[in-house]
């Protein structure tokens, strides 16, 4: 690891100050420590954020809650609140890593995150995300990359969070050039659908402060499958959320993780299930619907039935 300063921020006006043209933010450092490690990326100084003021605080409020970027995701998880109003977000917290990681990740952390394809981690290539002239995985090892892009770069979105974000419509409060900016958890990373060499749509300075929640979706649920059962990165994700009405679904968001730059998202499908009781073909077709036109690489086909499985299995639990 080369040297770098180490400085503690008491503001955010000050935390952007501190960090000149070549600093990085560091809450948790699960993700940014590992890349310092392997010359993935440079810093000539670290900016420590943990003090900053409001941003370890969970807020709850009749029409939308805020979460800062600083709380853990163990908080989120053992919140007992959250496990009753958001119970997807509930069960992405719990997919994170193992106890220890998740006592000291934040969640701002966990959506800025880096992606995880092997050939951008490995400190001797240079591959298309970092700057480089060729996506290895597209030829290679691309058991865990995505199905869906916009670019040449085949790397999925990792954030368990996201996804369950992303179905329950938060909002990221970002802060750019002094000002606070809204961003969906779509603007949020929509630049890394175009870019290859975007990991999402924050630009050097950016910071997430918080995150706000709607109410309005009283019912949600988070599933993963993984290749171990615990400490592992999701192949597949699924997170959905609605009201449950007479036994139909009403305000359907359903987002999908691991399979595409951004988290997936299709209009269509959503629309589709609105007002549907979930039964077997309606499901089937929502599965249809947000996996149509899917391209899958050499060995990475499995990940189709996995999610269509995983769609069926995350609307069930709207029901429970």
């Amino acid at each position: 690891m080369k040297p770098f300063e180490f400085v503690t921020a008491l503001s955010t006006e000050s935390a952007r100050e501190l960090l000149g043209p070549k600093g990085q933010y560091l809450a948790g450092g699960n993700d940014l420590l590992g890349r310092l490690k392997d010359d993935i990326t440079e810093a000539t100084r670290l900016v420590n954020i943990k003090a900053l003021p409001d941003l370890n605080r969970i807020e709850p409020g009749a029409d939308h809650w805020r979460i800062g970027a600083l709380v853990t995701i163990a908080q989120i998880e053992d919140h007992p609140e959250i496990r009753k109003v958001f119970p997807g977000l509930h069960q992405a917290a719990a997919e994170v890593g193992s106890q220890q990681i998740r006592n000291v990740a934040t969640l701002g952390g966990n959506l800025a995150q880096h992606s995880r394809c092997w050939y951008y981690r490995h400190r001797d290539i240079q591959c298309l995300k970092k700057r480089g002239r060729i996506c290895y995985a597209i030829e290679g090892d691309n058991r865990y990359h995505a199905l869906f892009t916009g670019n040449v770069c085949i790397s999925p979105v990792v954030s368990n969070l996201a996804i369950a974000l992303t179905a329950l419509d938060a909002t990221a409060i970002v802060l750019r050039d002094g000002q606070e900016r809204r961003m969906s958890m779509a603007e949020l990373y929509e630049l890394a659908w175009d870019n290859p060499t975007a990991h999402h749509s924050l630009r050097p300075g950016d910071l997430i402060l918080r995150v706000e929640i709607p109410t309005q979706r009283r019912r949600s649920a988070y599933l993963q499958i993984s290749e171990k059962h615990a400490f592992d990165w999701a192949l597949v994700s699924c997170a959905a959320a609605a009201n449950l009405e007479n036994g139909r679904l009403r305000n359907v968001r359903v987002a999908l993780g691991c399979i595409s730059p951004v988290p997936h998202q299709v209009a269509a499908a959503n629309q589709f299930l609105e007002g549907k009781a979930p039964d077997d073909d309606v499901l089937d077709h929502a599965a249809d619907l947000l996996l149509a036109g899917a391209e899958p690489q050499t060995h990475n086909a499995y990940k189709i039935p996995m999610a269509r499985a995983l769609i069926r299995r995350t609307l069930r639990q709207l029901q429970a």
